[in-house]
């Protein structure tokens, strides 16, 4: 686990130097169970993990020493060493970084404090490869050494404390782990594993060597090996910053393993993006899209955002100001020479650089979304499915980018019965006749109900498309929608909505004069749960439906709204009726005020609920219902 994504808070350890037996947190506790049994058939990667880390250190003591000089002293060479001893059966991992105190051993191997995590290792359901996945998008890091070792050593000293100030923290990944002081001349991190009898082959140096250049050859420190029982380190990595190579020389699987030597994911990536901007402003930038969405992505307040570079030198691992938050899966470095080498966060915001990097950063992105969706719509289906809802997040915070991101969209279609966002708004258009000048889309809260709306009775009998909008998202987002490609963007849910060629035999007006007693009596019996009753075009096989004022927030955002603690004014919808419906034809006829009441009380439930609504009161619809089922047994035992 990085030590950027962990707790850096009090822990409550006890800075005494003596022995202390901790317990891990219960996150912990359950991570390590499940990533034992379901990562085992990739139990290689925690070599991949622990130089990940060991060269996390080394940067951010690189970037620190811009500050403190006197934090690098003598050692000014940073590097990764692994020392491996067959008899011991141990591996080691060293680096001369940055180092931890006693208190930050503890808080970055012993907790977890990161949103939902419990919620998340909650969906763990047993079956090895879900699981696995599943801990992919987590992260492994340091607790991967567990998959190989009975227990683990971490022996470490902070860049700028006293030799006496160095700390050992040991555990078998069983619940405890032991914190104690101890003398360590030299600063930085060594994590020893005592490995089990099934992982020997990670002592042998040939193994070690292999795994090192097919997952860690990049990484920008010199990575050297040795036995313990003697001979000379040697060398066994390129140590070039992949991103900085030519992209001619570098292959896919070196693409694929610097991203997970990035993210510490083990997925590969969905694609990437390699680009060197040269010019005025100089950066290089390789950003990758990763195949499967980290379980806090709907945290906007997470930390996240690319990994900095000015000059080679490490600056931040979280630098947000580079992409906008809807782009916030996306994952890579940026290197940037032209930046002051002292870079922090305030100064970032003032650069007038950042700018223009971020618009063109947001644009690259977009292009590769865009390169994906047009050249492999398969891979660009499992982009949707995973970071789809996100994306639409643009339509609301980036306007400057509203086209590109609309030929990006996908929705569901009245035209499809499954309901699968896979249609684009192009793919829509070029179905449509050629007289339709607006794109018609309806929202529910589910497709079930969307398929099964009557509102879109009038239009499948007409032939006319009508996207299916059932994202938490698209309320809002369909307020900026506006339109595309010179059509507007039509709710049917609305009152008052246009239907081409349902004009009918009658005007709407003659119509209306016509049942203006039904709708003034069924208006009447409603009382104060509607507030209009109009007669129906849009319907053919239902008898009613309900349908937003205009005005109205409309009632998936409305439900949205309030559960999020937002009072809003009272709304009534207003109902539409079809007349030529037989239940219609029966209450127009129907002399009983009591039972005409109950019948039009029923309709307006039924019409609700078909919308996706629940009812204020079930108990009074129940009680209508038996009340009309006992009239029509009654009649039928008469009859």
């Amino acid at each position: 686990m990085p030590a950027a994504e962990l707790m850096s808070g009090d822990s409550g350890v006890s800075d005494t130097g003596g022995p202390e037996t901790l317990g891990f947190q219960t996150e912990i506790r359950q991570l390590l169970k499940l990533m034992i049994h379901s990562l085992y058939s990739n139990k290689e990667i925690f070599l991949r993990e622990l130089i990940s880390n060991a060269s996390d250190a080394a940067d951010k003591l690189r970037f620190e020493a811009l500050a403190q000089p006197e934090l690098l002293g003598h050692d000014q060479e940073l590097s990764i060493n692994i020392v491996f001893d067959k008899k011991a059966r141990t591996l080691a991992v060293s680096d001369n970084g940055i180092g931890m105190s006693r208190v930050e051993l503890v808080e970055n191997l012993g907790t977890i404090a990161r949103s939902g995590t419990a919620d998340f290792l909650g969906k763990m359901t047993g079956d090895q490869k879900k699981d696995a996945q599943l801990i992919g998008q987590f992260g492994v890091g340091f607790y991967s050494a567990f998959i190989v070792a009975d227990s683990v050593t971490v022996e470490s000293r902070r860049a700028g404390l006293d030799a006496a100030e160095g700390a050992r923290w040991q555990s078998d990944g069983q619940g405890e782990f032991t914190i104690e002081a101890m003398e360590r001349p030299q600063r930085g991190t060594t994590v020893t594993l005592h490995l089990k009898v099934d992982a020997a082959e990670f002592c042998e140096p040939l193994r070690i060597e292999n795994l090192v250049r097919r997952y860690s050859d990049h990484v920008a420190f010199p990575v050297s090996i040795r036995d313990a029982d003697g001979g000379e380190a040697r060398v066994i990595n390129a140590a070039t910053a992949l991103w900085l190579r030519s992209r001619s020389e570098i292959t896919d699987d070196e693409y694929s393993e610097f991203y997970k030597y990035l993210t510490h994911d083990f997925a590969d990536p969905l694609s990437w993006s390699h680009n060197r901007v040269e010019g005025k402003r100089e950066y290089t930038s390789l950003l990758f899209l990763p195949s499967a969405a980290p379980y806090d992505l709907w945290n906007r307040d997470t930390v996240r955002g690319l990994k900095l570079y000015v000059q080679r030198v490490f600056i931040m691992d979280d630098a947000e100001q580079f992409l906008p938050l809807y782009l916030r899966f996306v994952k890579g470095v940026v290197d940037a020479p032209d930046l002051p080498l002292n870079v922090s966060r305030e100064l970032l915001q003032r650069n007038p650089e950042l700018t223009s990097m971020r618009a063109a950063l947001t644009r690259r992105v977009l292009d590769m979304l865009d390169k994906l969706a047009r050249n492999e719509p398969d891979k660009y289906a499992k982009f949707w499915a995973q970071f789809g809802q996100v994306l639409k997040e643009g339509l609301i915070e980036d306007p400057v980018n509203k086209d590109k991101l609309c030929k990006l969209l996908r929705f569901a279609s009245s035209k499809s019965s499954a309901a699968v966002q896979d249609q684009s708004l192009d793919d829509y258009i070029g179905r449509a006749a050629a007289e339709q000048d607006k794109i018609y889309y309806m929202m529910a809260e589910n497709p079930a109900t969307a398929l099964a709306s009557p509102h879109l009775e009038r239009f499948a009998a007409q032939g006319i498309e009508v996207l299916l909008l059932t994202d938490r998202i698209d309320p809002w987002m369909a307020d900026s929608l506006g339109e595309y490609d010179g059509r507007k963007f039509q709710d049917i849910g609305r009152a008052g909505v246009e239907i081409p060629g349902a004009t009918g035999k009658i005007t709407a007006a003659v119509e209306e004069k016509e049942h203006k007693a039904l709708l003034k009596q069924i208006k009447r019996a409603l009382r104060e749960r509607v507030s209009d009753v109009q007669l129906s075009r849009r319907l053919v096989d239902s008898p009613a439906c309900v349908v937003a004022p205009a005005d109205d927030p409309g009632p998936q955002l409305r439900r949205l709204l309030e559960a999020s603690g937002q009072n809003l004014p009272v709304s009534k919808p207003v109902l539409e009726i079809n007349v030529e419906h037989p239940m219609l034809l029966q209450l127009a006829v129907e002399a009983d005020q009591s039972r005409f009441a109950t019948r039009a009380e029923i309709l307006l439930d039924h019409a609700l609920l078909a919308e996706g609504s629940a009812l204020e009161n079930p108990a009074d619809y129940v009680r209508r219902m038996n009340k009309l089922l006992l009239e029509l047994d009654s009649a039928a035992g008469n009859g």
